[in-house]
């Protein structure tokens, strides 16, 4: 490692203070933060971090789940400085560009086959505040102004913007915002470790799914579409599906002539062991929102995929303002579409789903001594994606309370032994870049039960 020097020393100083003094960080109590030396990353290579002074950390959430080939990726890089030497960005209001067109076409030959057109955006919340738009707009161009409503899940989050907030459903984030919001039918989700209707999987026959159909039953002539993040709710506390219940919502969307708008913002891109998640049950939902993966980790870049059906719906005479008025500066954005069409390559080329099925294996393996931890109430994964509920009691599975912060007591003890997680309250998830190697899957399932170990001996 190189030998820092004063002059390093110093800057290194003025960054930590100028870190707490001027950026407000997000989900982050700042008047606490504000209190702490800041975490300072300075590079990344593979699956490390590294900050400033030159410590490397593994990075066990994929960066807020973005990154999937690793930081760095020659592939990825080369596409973007090769983009950079023609042009870093154009609109997309009139005109098109070379990388977004070749995208688009990726994207709906790698789809849920039936999804035909790619509305570009911005971000998670962009992507969803666009299907929300053009599932309301779609009705009104059917002729059924009145299906207005959405049907989202208890402990959904489907972004930050008002329109994705009124979907939500996790109070902790959302009930400040309510006097902004649209009013939504939410529905049990399908929590099985804390099943709210006190059933056990599979004796219940989808149980979960019934409350589902009597909204529909009831106010499907008002409801536009069910929106859903397919076989896992990520910020809820990756709290996973029991398989057929996608299915099930799929077919409860058709029944009642509803659409179905799938959050496939977080499970894109490998992260549940396919390219979407909705293939796990071949489901191929009518809108479909995507991003974080999208670029690998690199840029910010979202899309809507819908179907030829709605697509259709916004065509006509300009006189008849059919019009799908929404659009964001960076639409299209060269770069960012240059990147995304690398990752798409990489898939291909190093047959990544391939190759991530016995890590997957593995990390399963991994992860089975933590379930006889007595402070471990339930350990979830599918895919590459893990986490840990922690309890007070396993008995009653009384949780801790959130004020006592035990995932982030985890999260820190973690830090000190180079691994960065982020917890969800009393959840503590694993979420490695897709690109691991077994030997580093082996050295995070350590360091997160030692952590948890330490912390609740404490």
């Amino acid at each position: 490692m190189k030998r820092k020097t004063t002059k390093d020393r110093d800057r290194n100083r003025e960054l930590e203070r100028d870190a707490r003094r001027y950026i407000w960080h997000p989900f982050t109590q700042m008047a606490e933060w504000e209190k702490e030396i800041p975490l300072v990353i300075e590079q990344g290579k593979g699956i490390y971090l590294y900050d400033i002074y030159g410590n490397r950390y593994l990075d066990g959430v994929s960066s807020i789940w973005v990154n999937l080939h690793g930081h760095r990726k020659t592939a990825i890089d080369r596409a973007i400085k090769t983009q950079m030497n023609k042009i870093a960005h154009s609109t997309l209001l009139g005109l098109s560009n070379i990388p977004a067109i070749r995208l688009a076409k990726k994207l709906v030959a790698r789809a849920p086959k039936g999804l035909a057109k790619v509305f570009f955006s911005d971000n998670g919340s962009t992507a969803m505040e666009v299907a929300l738009k053009i599932a309301f707009q779609y009705w009104r161009h059917r002729g059924k102004p009145q299906k207005t409503k959405f049907v989202s899940l208890v402990n959904a989050y489907h972004g930050d913007t008002i329109g994705s907030v009124s979907l939500g459903g996790i109070g902790l984030f959302h009930d400040l915002y309510s006097p902004l919001l649209f009013p939504t039918f939410k529905v049990g989700a399908p929590y099985c470790y804390r099943c709210f209707l006190n059933k056990t999987y599979p004796e219940c026959h989808l149980a979960c799914a019934g409350e589902v159909e009597t909204v529909l039953e009831k106010h499907g002539d008002e409801i536009a579409a069910v929106v859903i993040e397919p076989l896992i709710q990520g910020a809820a506390g990756m709290l996973t599906w029991p398989q057929g219940y996608l299915k099930q919502i799929r077919t409860l969307c058709t029944r009642y002539k509803v659409l179905l708008i799938a959050d496939e913002v977080f499970t894109g891109f490998g992260r549940t062991g396919t390219m979407f998640a909705c293939e796990h049950e071949e489901v191929t939902p009518d809108l479909m929102a995507i991003a974080k993966g999208l670029t690998g980790g690199y840029m910010p870049l979202a899309a809507t995929l819908v179907t030829q059906e709605i697509y259709d719906a916004f065509l006509g005479d300009y006189r008849e303002f059919k019009t799908f008025f929404h659009g964001h500066s960076y639409t299209g954005n060269q770069l960012g579409c240059a990147a995304a069409l690398a990752n798409l390559e990489i898939f291909e080329k190093e047959d990544i789903l391939k190759k991530l099925k016995p890590k997957i294996e593995a990390l399963e393996k991994l992860l089975a001594p933590l379930k006889d931890h007595p402070h471990v109430g339930e350990v979830r994964q599918i895919g590459l994606i893990a986490a840990v509920e922690l309890v007070k009691d396993r008995a009653t599975k009384e949780p801790y309370p959130l004020e006592e912060r035990w995932g982030y007591r985890i999260a820190k003890e973690a830090l000190k032994r180079g691994l960065i997680i982020r917890p969800l309250g009393n959840v503590v998830p694993l979420l490695p870049p897709l690109s691991v190697t077994i030997p580093q899957l082996k050295k995070m399932v350590a360091i997160l039960g030692e952590s948890i170990r330490v912390t609740t001996e404490m």
